[in-house]
């Protein structure tokens, strides 16, 4: 029966909420219908009986029930035959073609009640772990992926990024193809589970941060055109079909929905923060962006506690990490995919698709490290498109860098680790450029011991020309990468919804101890950024370099303390400087330079050099990193 309306006090405008024990208030936006019935499943049989619910001004509906937790229902438009799962449902646990669940967050015993966020202003002193559920572990749940937190938050990890977890049909996917935004993924366990492994991860002073897609949604299980036809703007297309609509007619409760859905995965599940999935595909001239107005949302509703937001964005478009009052987003980073294209030119030679864009050379490293983006709106061959806009006043941290992460993985076609495209001394350097650099780290989960498994593109799709359109999108956009055609590239790439792709991906943990001196690697440059003085720092204005040869460099950190630090870096030969002419090789007066790390060590399978800098001559060892600290002359 219904109750009175008196007695509904809702958290959120949308969606099922315990209002009172076994009493549950509904309330969805559904302009298209004239009448909107709650249709609960009841006993073993599935019984079904049917609720009417009240219209409201601006084609809402709402009503409350005595119903409660672990109650399914469904929604039925108009009297029919058909019956649809709710749009801000909280719990799917047979899928987005299945009903919607009712859940109670508050049944959930939280233990952080004392996490204050991540510590750190903005993302300074940060290393980010990005994660994808399904494939991080074999089980690829969150009970299975909680037990490995402890060891992640031993070697220095600060923030598991999770890759997209909004329900999503088919038995595995990436995530990026959600329609339940409000449902945690029934293929990794419960609501309850997500709570678990957050929980854990505070209580070992590790965030969690959900890669969010706010661009589109996903072709299958997207039942939100029942309810209304303004979700989507259909002449405004991005590359994954239609855009949402933010701006247009009717776009106010498009928009509570987005900015609703930010607010309740900080609130319910205590994540901190997001990363803002292709935000260039995102189209809004509204007064306040979406993007910026989900993150103000989301920090009011963290109230004290700090948060994090990262954005991704193929136009570089630096206002999203300025001030408000400067006409920006206010959030805290971006990702730079300037640093890996260049990176992988440099350990690789590549120069197909948009690595054609990029010299892999010295100055280029040293641009990233002063400067961020390398293109500030300078034109590219690469989509014949002007890119960046300036970075002038933006601190260091802000971007996040990365040498892989699930895109450029599986842009490989055959989903190679980069560790497998270069050899090991240059894969060395590069990791410890990453590592060491003003930047924010970013690592790909398995990344850190040098995982074998590879990271393919997978997708479960039941729909055959759902799916044929995916692989066929799929091939053209990776066809210019393995400089084949694109029906040749067709042939080539394994199958998505092959299970066996999916099950190649899953990360094997003994690959720690069989890998040893790569993890050994990772724990000793994340230990010597976490604890140096000068690398941890990440100061704005704070790090110079100089190109010393074709694949050669050096970047110094300044201090007053007559403190500073060298990174040479050499991708190329053996290099010998008996005229370093270079200013930033002086060692502070009365002091000289003596190695304080170095990727060539025995510990990592190197050659054990010895000492590059010595009064008469620099001797830069082959595909190798050197840090160097100032010591007194005696």
């Amino acid at each position: 029966m219904f109750l009175p309306m008196s007695t509904a006090k809702r958290r959120y405008p949308i969606g099922a909420e315990l209002v009172g024990e076994n009493q549950t208030h509904f309330r969805v936006w559904a302009p298209k219908a004239r009448e909107l019935d709650v249709v609960v499943e009841r006993g073993p049989n599935s019984q079904r009986t049917f609720y009417s619910l009240s219209p409201e001004p601006g084609g809402y509906f709402c009503g409350a029930l005595d119903v409660g937790v672990g109650t399914r229902y469904w929604f039925r438009v108009n009297s029919g035959q058909k019956f649809y799962p709710d749009p801000a449902s909280r719990f799917q646990p047979e899928g987005p073609h299945g009903p919607s669940c009712i859940v109670d967050p508050r049944q959930f015993q939280w233990t952080d009640s004392q996490w204050p966020g991540p510590a750190a202003p903005r993302l300074r002193g940060q290393i980010i772990y990005e994660m994808h559920i399904g494939t991080f572990t074999k089980e690829g749940t969150w009970r299975a992926a909680t037990e490995q937190l402890a060891e992640l938050a031993r070697i220095g990890i600060t923030v598991v990024e999770m890759m997209p977890i909004a329900d999503f049909p088919g038995k595995f996917g990436w995530g990026y193809d959600g329609v339940n935004l409000f449902a945690p993924s029934h293929l990794y366990g419960t609501p309850d589970d997500l709570h678990a492994f957050i929980d854990r991860a505070h209580s070992l002073s590790v965030a969690v941060i959900l890669d969010v897609v706010y661009n589109h949604f996903g072709p299958d299980g997207n039942y939100l055109a029942i309810f209304s036809d303004d979700y989507l703007i259909r002449e405004k297309e991005n590359e994954w079909g239609n855009a949402i609509n933010f701006d247009g007619p009717n776009s106010g409760p498009v928009r509570e929905f987005f900015i609703t859905n930010g607010r309740y995965w900080i609130e319910e599940f205590h994540f901190d923060g997001f990363r803002f999935d292709a935000t260039h595909a995102i189209r809004d001239r509204s007064s306040e962006y979406i993007i910026g107005a989900v993150g103000r949302a989301a920090r009011e509703a963290a109230g004290s506690r700090s948060i994090i937001l990262v954005a991704e964005n193929d136009l570089q478009e630096a206002r999203m990490v300025r001030p408000r009052r400067e006409g920006g987003d206010d959030l805290d980073g971006m990702w730079n995919d300037d640093f890996h294209h260049s990176s992988v030119v440099a350990v690789t030679g590549r120069n197909e698709a948009y690595y054609g864009d990029y010299r892999g050379a010295p100055q280029e490293f040293i641009s990233a490290a002063k400067y961020g983006f390398l293109y500030q709106g300078q034109a590219r061959s690469w989509r014949k498109a002007l890119r960046g806009t300036p970075t002038f006043g933006i601190p260091p941290e802000v971007f996040v860098c990365f040498i892989e992460n699930h895109d450029q993985i599986a842009n490989t076609g055959p989903g190679v680790r980069l560790r497998f495209q270069t050899s090991p001394g240059r894969y060395r350097a590069i990791t410890a450029l990453l590592l060491l650099g003003p930047w924010t780290p970013l690592l790909f989960q398995g990344q850190e011991f040098g995982a074998s498994r590879p990271f393919l593109f997978f997708a479960d799709i039941g729909d055959a020309s759902v799916r044929d359109a995916i692989r066929r999108g799929r091939a053209e956009w990776l066809a210019p990468f393995l400089s084949l055609g694109k029906e040749e590239t067709w042939q080539t790439l394994p199958a998505p919804d092959d299970p066996q792709v999916f099950a190649r991906c899953k990360l094997d943990f003994s690959e720690r101890e069989k890998n040893r001196e790569r993890y050994d690697l990772y724990i000793d440059l994340l230990k010597l950024r976490r604890d140096d003085s000068r690398f941890r720092q990440q100061s704005s204005g704070g790090v110079d370099g100089a190109v010393l040869g074709p694949a050669s460099f050096v970047l110094r950190y300044s201090s007053k303390e007559n403190d500073d630090r060298l990174l040479v870096v050499n991708f190329g030969e053996r290099q010998i400087l008996e005229r370093a002419s270079e200013p930033l090789l002086a060692p502070p007066p009365g002091y000289r330079w003596e190695t304080l790390w170095t990727s060539d060590s025995q510990r990592y399978g190197g050659s054990d050099a010895i000492a590059i800098a010595s009064e008469e001559q620099w001797l830069l060892r082959a595909e190798s990193a050197v840090a160097l600290r100032p010591e007194p002359k005696e």
